[in-house]
């Protein structure tokens, strides 16, 4: 773990409470024009016509609960829904951060990944179930029908693909805010050298056993995730995967919800409720720590603009959370999965396939080949043995 990441015990006085709790079967202890619709009414008649629009709809319904904090209002709930945001990588965090904002109204939501569902996500992957995971779905594409089933008002859309320098512009670009659901550290870095570039706030978060943390980081304002873990005394970055000592629900769960309401601030205009501090805790210690980020007056890539990962100079092969896996990236041509499949067929493979991927076992090794080109190969952690793989079965 890095040297920065030890810090110190954050402290916090709880908000004072609510005189009563209010649910829709109490409504009888409740005057017959209450100060919660009150102030509904009248914020709405200040705002003016283009409010009363939301107001007037079924979103009042929808989005009643959230208005009604103080912190947020009227006003930062037509921000949210004129927003956008776009989530990078659908795993565990991913998953419940798009839900919660796709919930809260951003109006438009792009989910990037690279992956497919598999049983061993849905212990902790919330918008995934098993009739996915049966089908091999892309997440991309399981998370946008889900998502559009528990918000068909906002904009959502599912990118099955890899984020890569070539087409990392083409994918976030026009995009209010980043949001780190990924799996590892290439990838990050990457999302850090395009923010940093297009000054676009994003908003990392990682979790692994029962421990987990998230940074927002705004351009030029804070330090970038390069002076986190790329300065001198940063020491090692974390080497353990949920692969390696596994990942417990509630810390995912806890990292996604921190992640959200810092992008709500973000997303609703108020930047002013951003912490700007390292969050990190631990579901099993009960421990909650911050600590202040200092920016490197020497950084890479927010001082000195060498943008490596961007430009395409530092991306190592890839090994996948949760299993044993390395992914090809390999896009010289489109796949006719098809054709393929019915080529492996007649070698007397085994081939599961859909409209997105194609699954085959080549033992003691399973490989996933998607349309695009991509790989991954389960069973190695070897690029030299997944590229021969590839070779033999796919073509090189």
């Amino acid at each position: 773990m890095p040297r920065v990441l030890r810090h110190k015990l954050l402290s916090k006085s709880p908000p004072s409470c609510c005189s009563f709790a209010q649910t829709k079967r109490s409504t009888g202890a409740l005057p017959a024009r209450c100060s919660l619709e009150l102030s509904l009414n009248e914020g709405a008649r200040a705002a003016g016509p283009r409010l009363l629009a939301l107001i007037n709809n079924t979103d009042l319904e929808r989005y009643s609960r959230q208005i009604l904090f103080s912190g947020l209002g009227e006003h930062g709930q037509q921000r949210l829904l004129e927003s956008s945001a776009a989530v990078v990588g659908c795993g565990a965090i991913g998953a419940a951060t798009a839900q919660l904002l796709a919930r809260a109204g951003v109006g438009r939501l792009r989910v990037i990944d690279r992956d497919f569902v598999e049983p061993s996500n849905l212990q902790r992957q919330a918008l995934f179930d098993e009739n996915d995971a049966r089908e091999s779905l892309p997440k991309a594409v399981a998370a946008e029908r889900k998502l559009r089933a528990l918000n068909s008002a906002i904009a959502i859309e599912g990118k099955a693909c890899d984020v890569t320098p070539e087409n990392i512009e083409e994918l976030l670009g026009g995009y209010s805010l980043i949001l780190d659901g990924t799996d590892n550290f290439e990838t990050r870095f990457l999302l850090n050298d395009f923010a940093v570039q297009a000054n676009c706030p994003w908003i990392y978060a990682a979790a692994v056993s029962s421990y987990g943390l998230t940074y927002t980081i705004r351009p030029g304002q804070t330090a970038c995730l390069a002076c986190l873990l790329e300065a001198p005394d940063a020491g090692p970055m974390i080497e353990e995967t949920c692969d390696t000592i596994g990942v417990l629900g509630p810390v995912v769960n806890l990292v996604a919800s921190l992640q959200a309401a810092e992008a709500m601030k973000i997303l609703s205009g108020n930047a002013q409720a951003l912490h700007q501090r390292l969050i990190s805790c631990d579901v099993w210690s009960g421990r909650m720590q911050s600590i202040a980020v200092l920016r490197n007056p020497q950084c890479r890539a927010c001082v000195r603009h060498e943008y490596s990962y961007l430009n395409g100079e530092a991306q190592p092969h890839i090994t996948l959370c949760g299993r044993d896996s390395v992914q090809i990236h390999e896009r010289r041509r489109s796949l006719d999965l098809a054709a393929l499949g019915e080529k492996l067929a007649a070698a007397g493979i085994a081939v599961r396939r859909n409209d997105f991927l194609l699954k085959f076992t080549a033992p003691p090794h399973e490989m996933t080949v998607f349309g695009d080109g991509r790989a991954i190969l389960k069973g190695s952690t070897d690029p030299a043995v997944a590229r021969s793989l590839y070779a033999r079965y796919v073509g090189s």
